[in-house]
């Protein structure tokens, strides 16, 4: 019989400090910081402390609720916005943050007043659109005119660097061409103002093939980088790289078995919609021995994503509140009452972290 409240979020905090000093190490061997993403993991304390206490450059969030309750905990790295900041946000980027990305003129001469305001200097990174066409100048003209207005009249800001998004919408991915873009951005800019800038800031996990190929232009030096270091996945599954010096079950769900019973692997009577609207297919493999866990969408996202940390479990879809397993081939006997462990995605942990109906253990 399981012990506890479930479902459960299972944290290995060493798992976790493991893969974030690993990959900094990598990336500092190449003359390349990481600012440390929690966005994945919805800013969870206990997880931002490792990234904290690894020593990473900066902890990173695109939602300032996480980035606060950060404040007076103990982190001692700088904290970084790396979403645009909204006009009716400013006042608060000022004052829970050391560093924010930009694109809007008229965002930055908010955040100058706000600075001044608060009597704090507040660096900025301009972000370049160099395809991918999410965040960023995309006339490189307007860039560098941008930059020269951060530097020479607004007082209360810091033009720190310029960076750059790749692969998070247009799925255009960061070779070392498009990145030398960025550098001949920085340059130019570096040529106008008569200094060279702190931080030339190539991207997130995505990036992170260059460093492993070698391929990363020198001036890049500072990533973002989340999943690459939470779940350690997608460079393994999506682009065939050897990871297996990461952990990939840092995060763990564990869900209990409410229902054990044999029935058909096909609906029986006419197909419609199921709760989101969608009209599933199925296939018929006869009588199954089927288990219903205790939790659904609406905790962890997409059913499709979780992974089985047991042979012979099958993942065969769920509801809000429900996931449907085939346990027909499972190498043991599960009864109602027993917990079944997945590793996760990207896709799920950003779901989990944020649901209520999850307790946490940090082991």
């Amino acid at each position: 019989m399981s012990q506890g409240r479930y479902p459960k979020l299972v944290v290995d905090l060493s798992k976790l400090r493991h893969n974030i000093e690993r990959v900094q190490n990598m990336c500092q061997d190449n003359g390349v910081e990481i600012a440390g993403v929690i966005k994945g993991c919805t800013g969870l304390l206990e997880c931002a402390q490792q990234f904290d206490r690894a020593g990473c450059k900066f902890i990173a969030s695109s939602r300032l609720e996480q980035i606060e309750p950060l404040k007076g905990r103990g982190i001692a790295a700088p904290l970084m916005m790396i979403r645009v900041p909204m006009l009716s946000e400013v006042e608060e980027v000022v004052r829970l943050t050391d560093i924010s990305l930009n694109s809007e003129v008229e965002v930055l001469k908010a955040l100058n007043r706000q600075a001044g305001i608060q009597d704090k200097e507040h660096k900025v990174i301009l972000m370049a659109d160099l395809g991918d066409l999410r965040e960023g100048f995309w006339d490189k003209d307007e860039l560098l005119e941008t930059a020269l207005m951060v530097e020479n009249d607004m007082y209360n800001l810091k033009l720190a660097g310029v960076g750059t998004n790749l692969g998070c919408y247009g799925a255009v991915a960061a070779t070392s061409e498009k990145l030398q873009e960025l550098v001949s951005c920085a340059e130019a800019i570096e040529e106008k103002i008569g200094r060279e800038l702190e931080f030339v800031s190539g991207g997130a996990t995505s990036s992170l093939p260059r460093i492993i190929e070698g391929t990363l232009p020198s001036r890049i030096n500072l990533l973002r980088v989340g999943e690459g270091i939470l779940l350690a996945k997608d460079l393994q599954e999506l682009w065939g790289y050897d990871m297996s010096y990461l952990y990939k079950d840092a995060f763990v769900v564990r869900a209990e078995v409410i229902e054990v019973k044999n029935k058909p692997s096909h609906p029986v009577g006419e197909i419609m919609f199921d709760a989101f609207g969608n009209q599933p297919t199925y296939n018929d493999r006869g009588m199954r021995t089927r288990a219903l866990l205790g939790l659904g969408k609406v905790d962890y996202g997409f059913p499709e994503d979780l992974v089985p940390m047991e042979d012979g479990i099958e993942v065969l879809g769920a509801s809000s509140d429900h996931t449907i397993l085939d346990i027909e081939d499972a190498g043991r006997e599960i009864k109602v009452g027993d917990t079944v462990d997945f590793r996760i995605s990207y896709s799920n942990i950003v779901y989990l972290t944020n649901s209520g109906n999850m307790e946490r253990t940090y082991i």
